[in-house]
């Protein structure tokens, strides 16, 4: 469960307690239309259709009883569990400030390769990351134009790769280019 979810989580059970204690106690100080103060909360309606269904009312509200625990045991375990490493598919920034974010592997690519596109001999691009967020394996592909320097494009892709580097806060540990030349005129 991501932190989000975590976090809607929450807020839907506190909104549904907040509203239940709501209505009760609008409805125990008599302010809703047809309710009475000295009346039960339940009502006579209510009770007699409770002890109609016996025993599946009982059976039903222990079922319901046994799932909110368990959803409340859930939401206390993973409030109160504290990482003891590394998240996967996060990156950690120890220190004076530290902090954790989660990013998208494609979001990362995309970048990388908008990057690696920038240079006018490079065509097209393509990356691949695999591995861990501190030092991941990446593989890039560029596409280059039949008129492009090998020295001026191996530049660029070597100043991409530490941008990406320093930006991601993770420093490659296999990296692998390949570039492929478009055939020029005759």
């Amino acid at each position: 469960m991501t932190d989000a979810a975590h976090r809607l989580l929450w807020t839907i059970v506190a909104l549904l307690l907040l509203a239940g204690g709501t209505t009760a106690l609008l409805v125990s100080l008599g302010t809703l239309p047809g309710s009475d103060p000295g009346a039960l909360l339940l009502g006579a309606g209510l009770l007699d259709a409770w002890r109609l269904a016996a025993p599946w009312s009982t059976l039903a509200a222990a079922v319901a009883g046994v799932l909110t625990a368990l959803a409340g045991q859930r939401l206390l375990d993973r409030e109160l569990r504290r990482p003891g490493r590394a998240l996967r598919g996060m990156l950690s920034h120890p220190g004076s400030r530290p902090g954790r974010t989660r990013l998208a592997t494609e979001v990362l690519v995309h970048a990388l390769e908008r990057d690696l596109t920038g240079d006018p001999g490079v065509r097209g691009a393509r990356v691949v990351l695999t591995g861990a967020p501190p030092g991941p394996d990446v593989w890039i592909r560029v596409d280059l134009s039949a008129d492009a320097r090998a020295a001026d494009v191996r530049e660029h892709v070597d100043a991409a790769v530490r941008r990406f580097a320093t930006t991601a806060g993770c420093t490659p540990a296999h990296l692998d280019v390949t570039a492929r030349i478009e055939p020029g005129r005759p």
